[in-house]
């Protein structure tokens, strides 16, 4: 183990401001503890579990975004949890835009819905039941403490107005919007968007009128169109899950503008990729086309997990046009491309897509074909499973198969099942989430459906709406 000091080292302490852990890697190897000579690669990447060719992508390449990979190596690194810009199991996590103890021990919002599932007001509340709903951290995000950590972090340009600004623009402020689409991204993946999407919003547009105004050099301006897109796409996935759809698609169309500006196609298939999703309710043929624009686009580059999002994204197309053959065939492409397994290459917007993803969009494609048997197989696997990442998505397939037991016409199952994930709903921020619920209890409040369990159900949750 090195000594605490060894993290006031320069090198080490501008990596890990940069939030690149590959150049955090590559200080780590240089630093003077280890004597006159470097670490050599191989040796590092041994005790990575790579070959010494990853460690070098890792070193000069993109900063990663794969969770699992950076508490991994951190961990194996023993880099002090403070200095660090994600969080450890069981550790505070605390850096930049990152959940904040607030002192309250009230928990997150659920956003208050009327019974037909349509959502009003955001308000705090607490759970409508203290068991139930696995551990709670008591955390919650607050978008003046997300603002002010990009302050605190040394970089408020962000948060200027265009005349306060800089008048130039350098390759720092770009990374530092790429590694604000990371936070977002993983915050997004615990709690959901709901507070998080007025910060992404906030910062794209301020980002977007200092690049009108500002010089940069070329190189620069082709980074900056790719991270400005990158920010949109972001908003615009924050928006869906905030349940503000309208406001998503211009960033989407922005995105692929600029995408195609800085000749940047793995940006362009992540806005096509998440139109594709906007659009598979309404307008099925047209989020069907875009998946397949985006398999064109990634041909002969796309990895595993990148050709199974967009074969899950025909695959719900498929369900929602009734087609079974085809939901049928891109699902079983989508099994064959998952079980390739994970690539270095991933883009970060893939980390979410494995076998609970997988599963969930089976269960929810089977019910959009009227098949809540099958749906309900699938949603089980991934109750049985938990993810300790994606506990939103886990959330919302687990509303998903209470509606899936509804469909199959056991209403004490459903009533059960909505039950025991309300104290959970309520520590999300997620419009989608309480939309999703609000429909359950739409449907459990229907005449006919008088139980003691349903009874039970429907009176915690309008307890915990109304408070």
């Amino acid at each position: 183990m090195v000594p605490a000091s060894f993290w006031d080292h320069e090198p080490v302490r501008l990596a890990l401001a940069e939030r690149h852990l590959g150049r955090v890697i590559r200080a780590y190897r240089c630093h003077p503890y280890h004597g006159r000579v470097a670490l050599p690669q191989s040796v590092v990447a041994g005790w990575l579990g790579i070959t010494q060719a990853q460690l070098s992508r890792v070193e000069n390449g993109p900063p990663l975004v794969h969770l699992d990979r950076l508490t991994h190596w951190a961990q194996l690194l023993r880099i002090p949890a403070v200095c660090l810009w994600f969080g450890l199991p069981d550790q505070p996590y605390r850096a930049g835009i990152r959940v904040v103890e607030m002192g309250s021990d009230r928990p997150p919002s659920l956003r208050k819905i009327d019974h037909r599932g349509l959502p009003a007001e955001t308000a705090t509340v607490e759970g409508a039941s203290t068991g139930g709903g696995g551990v709670t951290d008591r955390r919650r995000f607050n978008i003046l403490a997300a603002l002010t950590g990009l302050a605190a972090a040394g970089h408020p340009y962000l948060l200027a107005s265009p005349t306060n600004a800089p008048g130039t623009i350098g390759m720092e402020q770009v990374r530092l919007a790429g590694s604000l689409v990371n936070d977002l991204r993983q915050a997004d993946a615990t709690v959901g968007a709901d507070q998080l999407c007025d910060v992404a919003i906030q910062v794209h547009a301020r980002l977007s009128a200092w690049a009108a105004k500002a010089n940069y050099s070329r190189e620069v301006g082709d980074a900056l169109q790719g991270a400005l897109a990158d920010l949109g796409i972001q908003a615009a996935w924050l928006a869906v899950d905030a349940e503000r759809r309208p406001e998503a698609r211009p960033f989407l169309n922005e995105a692929i503008t600029r995408a195609r500006i800085a000749d940047d196609p793995r940006v362009e298939v992540r806005a096509l990729a998440l139109l594709s999703l906007l659009l598979r309710e309404s307008q099925p043929g047209e989020s069907l086309h875009c998946a397949e624009a985006a398999m064109r686009v990634s041909a002969g580059w796309a990895t595993p997990r990148l050709s199974t999002l967009l074969h899950l994204r025909k695959a719900h197309a498929y369900a929602v046009l009734r087609d079974a053959s085809g939901f049928s065939r891109e699902m079983t492409k989508a099994r064959r491309e998952l079980d390739r397994g994970p690539h270095d290459d991933d883009p970060g917007f893939v980390d979410f897509v494995d076998e609970q993803e997988l599963n969930g969009i089976q269960g929810l494609s089977n019910l959009a074909l009227g098949r809540p048997e099958r749906a309900a197989q699938s949603f089980r696997a991934i109750t049985a499973n938990p993810s300790p990442v994606y506990r939103r998505n886990q959330v919302l397939y687990t509303i998903d198969l209470a509606d899936a037991a509804y469909q199959q016409g056991d209403t004490n199952e459903a009533a059960r099942i909505a039950l025991d994930v309300l104290p959970a709903v309520s520590q999300m921020n997620s419009g989608r989430v309480s939309r999703n619920l609000a429909q359950v209890r739409a449907k459990r409040a229907a005449p006919g459906n008088a139980t003691t369990t349903t009874r039970q159900f429907v009176d915690a949750y309008d307890r915990a709406v109304s408070m």
